[in-house]
């Protein structure tokens, strides 16, 4: 784990990550709130490519919670049975949108107790809907934010938690909007698991990661 990074240093990170994209994106498709928690509760243990291919047909006959009851579980499981845990995952789908339209009229409630009051939505499937849907800066930490932030000193911590602090307590506010995108990103192209791709990297300099590759 490196050294937390100092406050001028992150500055610059992020201003560059800024500058190379100045609005980063998800990349799991979805056409509103509900499709788009739908989709992150899918993409546990998956691939936003995976649940993209699977929920492409999903989506255009099911995208509200009373059209995905109708589907029902078996009809969901056909169409995402390519993605892990698949069963256990489509019977979520269903008792979480029992759950919106018998709570919350059919629609996705904006709080974060809210949202973890739904089957199959953690901390940061909550956090995910809440900074994509309603622009709120909330840090998701996933294994790609968790790598980076250790690596390079932006965001060290034991465990996610830690590393959701640190991005919260470090990394200057008007960035905290679009830090986990950014950090996703670079952490699923550039600060990669095995064989990082440092001499692309437009934060070789300032990052603290020892094993640095040529």
């Amino acid at each position: 784990m490196a050294k937390q990074l100092d406050f001028h240093t992150i500055r610059e990170i992020f201003t560059r990550f800024q500058a190379a994209e100045a609005e980063p994106e998800g990349e799991l498709n979805h056409v509103n709130a509900y499709t788009l928690v739908v989709a992150v509760a899918l993409s546990a243990q998956a691939t936003d490519a995976g649940v993209n291919k699977a929920t492409e047909k999903l989506f255009q006959i099911a995208d509200t919670p009373e059209k995905m009851l109708a589907l029902g579980e078996e009809g969901v499981i056909e169409h995402i049975k390519t993605i892990g845990l698949y069963r256990n995952k489509a019977k979520n789908v269903i008792k979480l949108s029992r759950i919106l339209v018998d709570e919350y009229g059919g629609e996705v409630p904006n709080s974060r107790a809210a949202l973890y009051g739904l089957p199959g939505v953690g901390r940061k499937t909550a956090n995910v809907v809440l900074n994509m849907w309603w622009k709120h800066p909330a840090q998701a930490v996933d294994t790609h934010i968790f790598r980076l932030g250790n690596r390079s000193g932006i965001a060290p911590g034991k465990d996610v938690d830690a590393v959701e602090r640190a991005i919260e307590d470090h990394i200057p506010t008007e960035f905290q909007q679009h830090a986990h995108h950014w950090m996703i990103l670079h952490g699923r192209y550039t600060c990669v698991a095995r064989k990082p791709k440092c001499q692309a990297c437009l934060i070789k300099d300032l990052c603290q990661f020892e094993d640095k590759t040529q």
